[in-house]
């Protein structure tokens, strides 16, 4: 019984013929093969916006962005759900410091690491909100109770070296990080003029606080491995270095705001000097020997003069009617 020669199949000689190219052709060969195996930038957004995890992403991040525009653009009186949400985007300096934890976020390798990094700033956030009177009562019987004004510049500083670190390292300075951005935007709130007896302006507060670090960094998410190259993985791609361009900014602005807290007023900078009626911060007015003495109760008229009718202010000059005739 003869054997038939075995025939190889096509697509298996063509990937023989491209194996063999590459050790023949060298390192043009070579680049075509990672080229095939690594999709255009365009194709993998095209990925990236078929899955389930971008359209969630979306829909959170729109959520946050449409009531804001709403409430900003119709006229109507602000509840205050509206105004504890609205509250924390006006501070601007740890809305600053919770935009880079959220970067931070996209970076981390694993997802529950995220939640661990949510689950921090409720840490301190809920207690602080739900004992916010005896826990600040504590605060300022401490040292901290004189530098409280602080905490916002150094949470941002904290948080532009957090996105510096190495990745080894990124995941627990993210969590440092967001816990003391939490204990300073708990102040923020606490001592609002609504203060913390108003739950829905609280929570809407803390919602809002929430929205800002999860919305942008679970879209960012999506994104790690688009622009991963042949020697890149997720967690080396192209967002480090964005990153640390948002890192630097963070501490650059903190450090400007904690140096502006503490120069002192320079000579050029004083407020203007009193007019030259006031010498040693007394104004130069007539004493009281000067002043003309009232009038006397005796001197003022009793009544006032009858109308004439002879002109003046018709608005303090009565019309007279004409008396009436005398009937028969």
């Amino acid at each position: 019984m003869s054997k038939r020669p075995h025939k190889p199949r096509p697509n298996q000689k063509s990937r023989r013929k491209s194996a063999s190219g590459v050790r023949a052709g060298g390192s043009a060969s070579a680049m075509d093969v990672v080229i095939e195996g690594n999709p255009s930038g365009l194709a993998r957004l095209r990925r990236v916006s078929r899955r389930r995890g971008f359209r969630w992403s979306l829909a959170l991040l729109v959520a946050g962005i449409l009531p804001v525009v709403l409430s900003l653009s119709i006229p109507h009186d602000f509840a205050f759900f509206e105004l504890g949400y609205l509250f924390t985007l006006s501070v601007y300096d740890l809305v600053l410091a919770m935009l880079g934890i959220s970067f931070g976020l996209a970076l981390l390798p694993r997802d529950r690491q995220v939640g661990y990094v949510i689950g921090a700033f409720l840490a301190v956030i809920v207690p602080m909100m739900l004992f916010f009177d005896p826990i600040f009562s504590v605060i300022l019987q401490s040292p901290l109770g004189h530098e409280m004004f602080l905490i916002a510049p150094v949470a941002v500083m904290l948080t532009g070296a957090a996105l510096w670190l190495p990745e080894r390292l990124r995941f627990a300075g993210l969590v440092a990080a967001t816990m003391v951005v939490s204990f300073s935007l708990s102040l923020f709130i606490g001592l609002d003029d609504f203060g913390i007896g108003l739950k829905d302006f609280t929570t809407a507060a803390v919602l809002a606080a929430v929205w800002i670090l999860l919305a942008p960094g679970l879209m960012l998410r999506q994104f790690r491995d688009v622009g991963d190259g042949p020697s890149t993985g997720p967690s080396n791609g192209w967002l480090v270095i964005p990153a640390r361009i948002v890192g630097s900014w963070l501490v650059v602005i903190g450090t400007f705001v904690l140096v502006s807290l503490y120069v002192p007023i320079l000579p050029g900078s004083a407020p203007p000097q009193a007019p030259d009626s006031y010498e040693d911060g007394v104004r130069d007015t007539p004493s009281m020997n000067e002043i003309a003495p009232l009038p006397e109760d005796d001197d003022l008229p009793q009544a006032l003069p009858e109308d004439d009718n002879s002109g003046g202010n018709p608005l303090f000059n009565r019309r007279q009617s004409p008396p009436p005739e005398d009937v028969p």
